[in-house]
């Protein structure tokens, strides 16, 4: 009998939320397809999931490509059924309203809201033959309300999570668990300490950043759900975030 499968959609470093989905992921006895654009980074994850005893598959995706979302569950079922699908893509994109160039509106879209709904329909169509599945998405603190400065990335994930809620309802029918993580703050990761490593200092300091881990056992959390309790969305920060 073939192994179950996992596929992680935007995984960057080692130290961030996509790797550690899928490590975690891979613990849970799935063979994980890690997917995103940079094939040195999807590597180092792939290899370290096989040093530690898991199985993982790098591969190269851009989730705004529809042959590249096709062709990456195409791969992952031919290794096994996909029982797990993960849409962790979309940085935040910041920016105020005037001037902003339309081009970079649109690709805030197609990266967040464009590549989940490629990625979704792949999913269902792969999971509804055989009644069963998980498909979970990435949300943010703009999925539930709008900020000054981030009006294209709140457009996106607000759109995001009620795209995931219609396709809850429409999918949950055919066996198909849907659900939707809000991450509300900053992730105690490497890109955040990266980009702008005085403010990550100062929300760690505060107790403002939040745990990768913890955030992944909301995933697996939801991935081992009995269908007659099935939660759509969880809402995750620190104790510290004002809310």
């Amino acid at each position: 009998m073939s192994i179950k499968t996992a596929i992680v959609a935007g995984v960057g470093p080692l130290n961030g939320l996509g790797a550690v989905l899928s490590r975690r992921a891979a613990g849970e006895g799935l063979h994980v397809f890690v997917a995103g654009r940079t094939r040195e980074k999807l590597e180092a994850v792939a290899d370290a999931i096989r040093d530690g005893g898991g199985q993982a598959t790098p591969v190269v995706c851009d989730v705004t490509q529809e042959i590249d979302v096709v062709a990456l569950f195409r791969q992952a079922e031919e290794t096994g059924p996909v029982d797990l699908a993960i849409y962790n893509a979309g940085n935040n994109m910041i920016g105020k309203i005037s001037g902003m160039e339309a081009d970079y509106f649109e690709r805030c879209w197609r990266v967040c809201l464009f590549g989940a709904f490629l990625f979704a329909r792949e999913a269902a169509d792969h999971m509804s033959p055989r009644g069963q599945g998980t498909l979970l998405f990435t949300g943010a603190s703009a999925s539930m309300r709008g900020r000054e400065g981030f009006a294209a990335f709140t457009a996106a994930k607000g759109g995001l999570r009620n795209f995931a809620q219609s396709a809850a309802k429409e999918l949950g029918p055919q066996g198909i668990h849907v659900g939707h993580v809000v991450v509300d703050g900053g992730i105690d990761g490497e890109k955040l300490h990266n980009l702008v490593p005085q403010y990550a200092a100062q929300r760690a300091q505060e107790g403002r950043l939040i745990d990768l881990e913890g955030i992944a056992d909301a995933y697996i959390y939801l991935h081992g759900q009995k269908p007659a309790a099935w939660s759509f969305e969880i809402d995750l920060r620190t104790h510290a975030e004002p809310w």
